[in-house]
């Protein structure tokens, strides 16, 4: 699996968080049908998308384009810093962080990623947990996964 580049910021502790997870949500919008090179990136968009956050990385994923990308995090109390991110390498975006009911949200604090766009897609939605609700629905796996969270 691959790992961020340390543009700007050298890489954090391979230490598990309290974010460590994968998370999925359904955008409800209209979905970006294209592929397109020049379009800006983390482009809130219609369909499932997946955020996994793993040991100081990060992964997101929107499945009807395949468009992903990934950089280095870390949570310090409520707070969330994303950075080395590929695509705005010089960019380190700010968060305040709630999890509640299995349920992942975002305020931003500040993040110029993308034209602000990283922030808009991180915050418009809730990020649902992918893991089973408890053990019983982990062993029969008779449990309504959450969208994106299909593999």
């Amino acid at each position: 699996m691959r790992t961020p580049i340390p543009w700007t910021t050298p890489l954090p502790p391979t230490e598990r968080s309290p974010l460590d997870d994968t998370y999925g949500k359904l955008d409800p919008s209209e979905p970006e049908w294209w592929i397109c090179r020049r379009c800006p990136d983390y482009l809130p968009a219609g369909g499932n998308w997946r955020l996994q956050f793993d040991k100081g990385v990060y992964r997101i994923y929107y499945e009807v384009i395949q468009w992903r990308s990934l950089g280095s995090f870390v949570v310090s109390g409520d707070r969330i810093y994303l950075f080395n991110d590929p695509y705005c390498q010089w960019d380190v975006g700010e968060y305040r962080w709630k999890l509640e009911d299995r349920k992942l949200t975002f305020e931003v604090i500040q993040d110029p990623c993308s034209f602000k766009l990283r922030a808009a897609n991180l915050t418009g939605y809730a990020w649902v947990s992918c893991q089973p609700p408890n053990r019983e629905a982990a062993i029969s796996d008779h449990w309504i996964k959450p969208a994106g969270c299909e593999r």
